[in-house]
């Protein structure tokens, strides 16, 4: 059992105070009984909940794919550039979600966005090496040889890369997909780098098994399925 203000405080918009004002003017009802009082005690799993008449769904957690569009940080507030935050409705920034990992500035494509900090810890811990699929483009073709340079690992001074795979495009060489085990600042980029191509695009395609959904346009955002959520935490 929960309090009735706690609930909708967790589940909605509506702050604890937003809902001692909303049950004073009868906008609140539970099981289709208009509420008495804000501290009266509901089930969050059996009583039906509604405000205004639209049912209320209690939920603690959330799980969000967004399509990260470039100029935003993978950050949750920031003096001087528009964070991802800013790209989520209302109905989700109350939740106080934050990213799971990082995308670049420049860099676009699927992020992931929680208030679960377990589901977060999964997701990064090195032990479920989990491969992150970006495609990029390059400024000059990729070659054979750089496959092997990229499956046999990368040392640069502060970090040592694992390997990692890529493919090339056979019909625009200058297209190339890149899987990292890890997310070191600027890694795809760096790695390129390293064989001699600059990167002048980068998004980022799929973490693990989960493809980014390619009818979400850029800065757009949506919940997990369930079947996308355990999918994520089987592997």
């Amino acid at each position: 059992m929960i309090r009735l203000d706690k609930f909708l405080s967790e589940a909605s918009p509506y702050s604890r105070r937003d809902v001692r004002g909303l049950v004073k003017r009868g906008a609140v009802s539970v099981n289709g009984v208009s509420a008495k009082a804000p501290d009266m005690k509901v089930n969050e799993n059996q009583d039906v909940i509604c405000v205004n008449g639209e049912h209320i769904i209690y939920r603690k957690f959330i799980y969000l794919m967004m399509n990260k569009p470039q100029g935003y940080l993978s950050a949750t507030e920031d003096d001087r550039d528009p964070v991802v935050i800013d790209l989520l409705p209302e109905e989700y920034r109350h939740f106080s979600p934050f990213p799971v990992g990082r995308l670049d500035k420049d860099t676009e494509g699927l992020l992931l966005l929680t208030n679960d900090g377990q589901f977060d810890h999964e997701l990064m811990s090195p032990r479920k090496n989990l491969f992150k699929r970006y495609y990029a483009e390059l400024d000059k073709p990729a070659v054979e040889e750089d496959i092997t340079s990229f499956a046999s690992g990368m040392e640069f001074k502060e970090f040592t890369a694992k390997p990692a795979r890529l493919e090339i495009d056979p019909d625009d060489p200058r297209k190339v997909f890149v899987e990292i085990a890890e997310g070191k600042y600027h890694q795809v980029k760096r790695m390129c780098e390293r064989v001699g191509k600059t990167v002048i695009f980068l998004k980022r395609v799929a973490i693990g098994p989960l493809q980014l959904d390619g009818t979400l346009a850029a800065g757009q955002v949506r919940e997990l399925t369930q079947e996308e959520y355990a999918l994520l935490m089987s592997k």
